[in-house]
C-alpha cells in the first residue's frame, strides 16, 4: 500500500471541477485508491464520494492506494493535485 499527505491549498478546496479531474484520474488505475479526510475515507473514483467530504481550504488529507499499480497511482494523483493547484 502506498500513502501520501496533502494539504489542501486551493481557496475553494476541492470542489465540482478538480474533484471531477481527480476522479478521472484515479480511474485510470486498477488499484483500490481512497481518500481520507476527517476521518472519513472514500472510494476516489466515486464523484459522488469525494463531494460528501467537503474538503475545503487547508485541508489535511491522505490518498492511499492498493494494488498492482498503486505506485504509479499515488505519483498521477499528486501531480493532477499540484497541476490543478489543488496542493503544494
Amino acid at each position: 500500500m502506498e500513502k501520501r499527505d496533502f494539504n489542501i491549498t486551493a481557496e475553494t478546496g476541492i470542489h465540482a471541477r478538480p474533484a471531477t479531474i481527480l476522479v478521472q484520474t484515479a480511474s485510470k488505475f486498477a488499484s483500490d485508491i481512497t481518500l481520507t479526510y476527517n476521518g472519513k475515507s472514500v472510494n476516489l473514483k466515486s464523484i459522488m464520494g469525494v463531494m460528501s467530504l467537503g474538503v475545503g481550504q487547508n485541508a489535511d488529507v491522505t490518498i492511499s492506494a492498493d494494488g498492482d499499480d498503486e505506485a504509479e497511482a499515488i505519483a498521477a494523483i499528486a501531480e493532477t493535485m499540484v497541476k490543478e493547484g489543488l496542493a503544494g
